[in-house]
């Protein structure tokens, strides 16, 4: 993926945390400079110009700067709508961090004038990069497990929401919106076409009464497969970042992309040692001999986190379509709404036909 010699202009506007990772990475991109950064807190405009970034004046003089090309919006989710729409209205390709808004009736908003402006406008679902979400994207397209009937997406913590807006509902707080909107993305990503059916979910108030601190959403596709999505903010000891089960086989995936599958290979053979428990046996229960299960490594795959602004230097030019689409971003959306209606409900809320 290359934009050839052409070189491309970026302001960011928050310089917070996330700010400040785009700035180390851009930093890192042939043919991307970035030419200076915006906050409306005052310690990270020093920050900025103590690490050689100009500080613009104001959200205006950012916009109208005639030698910004693409601007990334780094900031609080209730500010990604009126901001994106400045930027596209200003003649500014636009990065939105995610979620790119807070409902998708926002979000049409924002396409509609980014489509009436012509301007590129994507959003940093950076987590498609992740290198445990692409090794159980490959272990499932591989065969390997057989066909695959049940996934589970685990991100446990135990350190609670961030005390910042994070918390605020009106802000765009909550872990549906932070967390979900990665993981339901990565879901979607794996099996874009098979129509997903039906959600089932429920959230957690551990810690805080506000916005969800937790969530788990049950997902149940049209071929049948089955995906449970789980995040947490209060759990003490950690589960597997994925689970793959196959007919033929299993797989378990950490962070880091350590783990192992564990694939029958002969079903013939199904007698077993019983399990003996406090209350009598279990053959039903008890694992295969191992004559007839082998374990393997995971496949090895790695990723490039800066594509995703190659992607967008080479879209703008016309040398590539954009890899996070809008109407993909969309469906996210969508579900996120389906999963916070399910989990309010406590009903399956019924998601896609066809």
């Amino acid at each position: 993926m290359s934009n050839g010699n052409r070189s491309f202009n970026i302001a960011i506007c928050g310089l917070g945390g996330m700010g400040n990772w785009h700035r180390e990475t851009i930093a890192r991109i042939e043919n991307l400079n970035l030419v200076g950064s915006f906050d409306i807190d005052p310690a990270r405009q020093r920050f900025a110009e103590e690490h050689g970034v100009r500080p613009y004046g104001s959200w205006k003089e950012l916009l109208d700067d005639p030698a910004v090309d693409i601007v990334t919006l780094a900031v609080p989710n209730e500010l990604h709508r009126p901001l994106a729409i400045d930027a596209l209205r200003a003649g500014k390709n636009v990065v939105c961090e995610k979620p790119v808004a807070l409902s998708s009736a926002e979000l049409r908003q924002m396409a509609d004038v980014a489509d009436a402006m012509g301007m590129v406008f994507t959003v940093h679902q950076n987590r498609r990069w992740d290198e445990d979400f692409l090794t159980a994207r490959k272990v499932v397209e591989s065969g390997v497990l057989g066909p695959v009937f049940r996934i589970e997406s685990c991100v446990l913590g135990c350190r609670g929401i961030p005390g910042d807006w994070r918390q605020l509902p009106e802000r765009g707080g909550g872990m549906i919106l932070d967390w979900g909107v990665h993981l339901l993305d990565q879901i979607l990503q794996m099996f874009p076409s098979d129509p997903l059916r039906t959600v089932r979910a429920s959230v957690d108030h551990v810690t805080n009464e506000l916005v969800d601190d937790g969530f788990y959403a049950d997902l149940g596709f049209a071929s049948g497969l089955a995906v449970h999505v789980e995040v947490g903010t209060s759990h003490f000891i950690s589960k597997p970042r994925w689970m793959v089960f196959g007919r033929d086989g299993s797989a378990q995936i950490e962070w880091g992309c350590k783990g192992r599958i564990v694939r029958c290979t002969d079903h013939s053979k199904n007698d077993a040692v019983p399990i003996r428990t406090a209350a009598g046996l279990t053959k039903t229960m008890a694992p295969r001999t191992d004559d007839t299960i082998k374990e393997f490594p995971l496949p090895e795959v790695h990723s490039d986190v800066r594509d995703f602004y190659r992607n967008v230097m080479d879209a703008i030019d016309g040398r590539a379509k954009i890899i996070v689409k809008i109407p993909e971003v969309a469906r996210v959306m969508r579900l996120m709404e389906a999963v916070k209606k399910a989990a309010e409900s406590g009903e399956t809320v019924h998601f896609e036909q066809g």
